[in-house]
């Protein structure tokens, strides 16, 4: 990660996750409420599997990433003349890509066995999520200030989407909480790119004056603007979305209107050939 790339690498998965969790919640919430029979759920549960295993994939891309870049340690965790810890700094990002994997695994399980408990892929991305923050809590002790500063709100966003997958392991199916982590999940992704520009600007050159105070006061503000674009977002996906399911069900309602009309009509003549027969006896 110490380079523009490896922050955007992330940075790019977590604004998809936040663009996706941010349409799929709004479409299972809208859809409950006209949805009559199961078969949504059991489409739901498919979109859950393909995720968990997206997420799988994304986790091990990352962790191959990490280790066998040119620079990376290979697989290798000590060594060296003198021998001495190689490469750690790749192996926190492999560790946290690691937990993610897990939860991709927890998804997958979850949603196509019934012996797994409902809730345990909400824990398992918490604890994912809470891995990444405590990693990233002492990867950035003894760093310039403003270095710090960006990882620290990046800290902000982490234990949050934390906290609230750990909630919703209790209160499950609360679009509220749902769209609130697809919202961190985007501001998380959109902040990665943001300290890829601050400390490793992608047109070269030296990155910002980490000593500059005015630096820190920038930044904090950016970080509210990336938090306002992550809500216009996830409440445009909420309302596109809103349209869309009212259309389905006023299409449903329509076709189901007409059914009972045809229905109706071929009862009435059934019955009326019926007192035709009886008359004619």
């Amino acid at each position: 990660m110490a380079n523009f790339q490896g922050h955007a690498l992330p940075g790019s998965l977590f604004i998809i996750f936040g663009l996706w969790w941010s349409v799929k919640y709004s479409m299972k919430y809208h859809s409950r409420r006209w949805k009559k029979n199961g078969h949504g759920n059991r489409q739901f549960n498919l979109l859950e599997i393909i995720e968990g295993s997206a997420k799988i994939a994304c986790a091990v891309i990352g962790m191959l990433a990490e280790q066998f870049v040119p620079s990376g340690p290979h697989l290798q965790l000590y060594g060296g003349n003198p021998r001495t810890w190689v490469k750690l700094m790749n192996w926190q990002h492999t560790t946290m890509y690691l937990f993610f994997g897990i939860s991709g695994v927890a998804d997958v399980l979850t949603y196509s066995s019934s012996i797994v408990p409902r809730g345990l892929d909400r824990l398992m991305l918490s604890i994912a999520l809470f891995i990444e923050g405590f990693l990233f809590y002492f990867h950035i002790v003894g760093r310039p200030m403003l270095d710090q500063h960006v990882h620290t709100l990046l800290l902000i966003t982490t234990f949050a989407g934390a906290a609230s997958l750990l909630v919703e392991v209790f209160l499950q199916e609360n679009i509220i909480l749902e769209l609130f982590c697809a919202s961190l999940s985007l501001l998380q992704g959109t902040w990665f790119y943001q300290v890829g520009f601050v400390l490793f600007p992608p047109w070269g050159g030296p990155g910002w004056d980490e000593n500059d105070h005015s630096n820190v006061m920038f930044i904090t503000m950016c970080f509210c603007w990336h938090y306002v674009l992550a809500i216009c977002i996830v409440a445009g996906n909420y309302v596109l979305v809103y349209h869309f399911t009212q259309k389905r069900w006023a299409s449903s309602r329509e076709a189901e209107i007409k059914l009972g009309f045809r229905k109706q009509r071929q009862e009435k003549d059934s019955r009326a050939a019926l007192l035709k027969e009886s008359d004619e006896e």
